[in-house]
């Protein structure tokens, strides 16, 4: 009896029980902080990418487009615009930029446009002599009707561009996620009708 009088007040000590409570709560809550951090900083990465791939897509439609970046082509100069202005904010990252050119907003990640469809399937059949608008003038009908580049007059620039950089915070692993952001940004322009569009030839099947 007399060791559990000597106890007793102990027990009814809870001075450091605060101290205790805040070691439970302060994990998860950093956690949580962290990942709040996290996918802010990659939304704000996310909104000033596809700003930036706005107003560039928007200069590069004009004949001759002024850039400060520099490069040999139009497409090297986008690609060093958008790397000189995202990297302000990305730290360690990597683009992977696309840029390919179409007839018109319609034709924008489709196939090339049938022009005669004789079985009224809605595919192109070699043997049936169905004929299509060959944009990329490669004599193929291809599912993707688009050529590389920003093209001409009066056609529409498609841009896509992937950023990959390492997190903000190493806190990925902890919930299996991956350690790098991958941001994808989008844009499609049409380019100034500073001449005339090149008309697609139409080719058609052989029987």
């Amino acid at each position: 009896m007399s060791a559990l009088r000597s106890i007793a007040p102990l027990a009814r000590d809870t001075r450091g029980a605060t101290l205790t409570e805040f070691g439970f709560v302060v994990v998860p809550l950093c956690v949580a902080l962290m990942g709040a951090l996290d996918v802010g900083y990659e939304a704000y990465v996310r909104s000033v990418l596809q700003g930036v791939l706005n107003d560039v897509s928007r200069t590069a439609a004009v004949e001759d487009p002024i850039f400060e970046a520099e490069g040999d082509t139009v497409e090297e100069r986008i690609e060093a615009a958008i790397e000189e202005r995202v990297n302000r904010i990305a730290r360690n990252a990597t683009y992977d930029i696309e840029a390919t050119n179409f007839y018109d907003f319609s034709g924008v990640g489709d196939a090339e446009k049938l022009t005669t469809d004789h079985n009224d399937n809605g595919e192109y059949d070699e043997d049936d002599e169905d004929c299509f608008e060959d944009f990329n003038d490669n004599g193929d009908f291809d599912t993707d009707g688009g050529d590389e580049g920003v093209g001409g007059a009066d056609d529409v620039a498609n841009y896509e561009v992937t950023l990959t950089m390492p997190r903000l915070l190493p806190m990925a692993g902890l919930i299996g996620m991956s350690p790098n952001y991958n941001i994808v940004a989008r844009a499609a322009v049409r380019n100034q009708p500073y001449a005339d569009q090149d008309v697609p030839p139409t080719v058609c099947g052989e029987a």
